[in-house]
């Protein structure tokens, strides 16, 4: 048996391999998903566990792991097809899969090699977890292939299951839970203290809940979840792969933890009368949404209120835009202001997420029960965002960045803090009182402003002009997009 750190640069050094060969991260880590989970549905038939198999015969490890050459193909591809088909976290994990290696010896390499040399199942948790989340983070670094959208900082996670702190008896969701990342998070905190065996096999099986659009994301968390010890191959599946914001939940939750996919437009596609292809902007109509609009994130944030139970509590990371919006922005912010108590805002810096320059914040609310009185009563705003730089080459973010911010927030003690420079408490008369009920405060005086010596870098300057430039852009092709439209409407 190897030690972790062995494991973990194997996994890296055959990552490189097949990258030469034109695999992207995701393309490898995929190939890696199919095959640790058919090793270890096949570990789990043999002592010391000697389960019942739960992949059926000719579909298994044993009937890859002994051919080569055109034959191995063939029988993964098989295998790949028929799995697909299955329910619970075995169709999850194949569903639409692919095989992506067209090398055939290079497939045999990482079965022999790679996978089957190891045992598995009783491989530490925390080593082949790691291990695996190494590889994600890797792939949301990958520029190329939109990755970063699915991967949250892991220290912005961290410090926000920090001051949610959820405990064993919870049952946490996430609505957008691309690879996995807040989930795993309130696993770690949920099961550090001390649990007996009921407690436990519910939070293995039963405290977790995600949903996923996308085929190849969810199947990433699925594994990530497995691989760290949550839910079982034979189990139904934890992850929900479908547009969450299609209708309204059917059951509620204790927490709700998430970071929605960016970019503002639901939205399809569609041919129009000149046989050209275009987007059409996409509203939910649902009778448990406050307001009707194709913003994707403002659609998030009334489903995230949905998915609360009443006296249960979220986070969730949203655009600036969601806090200024006029329309359907303006009265969501107003509904959620009286009918939640919308306590803690956390205004994040550019140069933390994957997708660049991305301007967000960290929005913190309870659900509360009907009433005649406005339910918010202070939001407190902790401005992490004013002279601060960071990048993701040069300065990534850690979990020390955000300490300051844990301590203001008093997680112990929630209704006694004291303001300083970056954290401000601003009332619920305060802010209706606003244009729009604008959320969008700030009060900092930005130094770069008034001091050219401490000014971003120039690549960051010149990104951020990028960004902006982009956004206008995309805005007016929206607009452009939308006259066209209406102009083969009328003729």
């Amino acid at each position: 048996m190897t030690d972790s750190a062995t494991i973990v640069q194997k996994l890296w050094n055959y990552c490189n391999v097949l990258r030469d060969d034109g695999l992207s991260y995701q393309d490898y880590i995929e190939q890696l998903t199919f095959l640790l989970f058919l090793k270890m549905a096949d570990e789990q038939t043999k002592p010391p566990f000697s389960r019942p198999a739960i992949i059926p015969r000719g579909l298994d490890w044993a009937s890859l792991v002994r051919l080569d050459g055109d034959s191995l193909e063939v029988q993964y591809l098989h295998i790949l097809a028929e799995l697909g088909k299955y329910p619970g976290t075995l169709g999850v994990i194949f569903r639409k899969a692919q095989n992506k290696i067209q090398d055939p010896a290079k497939l045999r390499r990482l079965v022999s090699d790679l996978i089957d040399r190891e045992q598995w199942m009783i491989l530490d948790a925390d080593v082949k977890g790691d291990a695996y989340e190494g590889l994600l983070a890797k792939n949301a670094e990958d520029v190329k292939t939109g990755a970063g959208q699915y991967f949250t900082p892991r220290p912005l996670i961290r410090a926000i299951v920090d001051v949610m702190r959820p405990t064993a008896s919870m049952r946490v969701m996430d609505p957008a839970c691309g690879t996995g990342g807040f989930l795993l998070a309130a696993y770690e905190e949920m099961k550090s203290g001390s649990l007996d065996p009921d407690e436990k096999r519910f939070l293995r099986d039963e405290a977790l809940r995600g949903w996923e659009i996308v085929d190849a994301t969810a199947r990433l968390c699925a594994m990530n979840l497995l691989l760290h010890g949550i839910s079982a191959p034979e189990s139904p599946s934890l992850i929900t792969v479908d547009d969450s914001l299609r209708s309204a939940p059917s059951e509620h939750f204790d927490m709700v933890l998430t970071n929605p996919p960016f970019g503002r437009k639901s939205s399809y596609k569609v041919v129009n009368a000149l046989g050209e292809t275009e987007r059409e902007d996409m509203s939910y109509l649902r009778e448990d949404f406050w307001a009707t609009t194709s913003n994707k994130q403002l659609n998030f944030l009334q489903h995230v209120r949905s998915l609360l139970a009443i006296n249960a509590r979220a986070a969730i990371v949203v655009p600036d835009n969601v806090l200024f919006e006029g329309g359907a922005g303006e009265i969501i912010r107003r509904r959620l202001l009286e009918q939640c108590d919308v306590h803690t805002l956390l205004r994040l810096p550019t140069g933390i997420f994957y997708a660049g320059g991305v301007k967000a914040n960290v929005l913190f609310f309870d659900r509360k029960p009907p009433s005649e009185r406005p339910w918010t009563d202070k939001l407190w705003i902790y401005d992490f965002r004013t002279n601060q730089t960071f990048t993701l080459k040069t300065r990534a973010l850690v979990r020390a960045d955000l300490d300051d911010f844990v301590a203001c927030y008093n997680p112990a003690s929630r209704h006694e803090r004291t303001e300083t420079d970056r954290f401000r408490a601003f009332t619920y008369d305060e802010l209706v009182a606003r244009d729009k009920a604008s959320l969008d405060i700030f009060w900092l005086r930005d130094e770069s402003l008034e001091d050219t010596g401490s000014l971003p870098a120039p690549e960051l300057i010149a990104a951020a002009i990028v960004e902006d430039l982009q956004a206008a852009l995309d805005q007016f092709a929206a607009i452009a997009s939308s006259l066209r439209t209406a102009e083969v409407a009328t003729e």
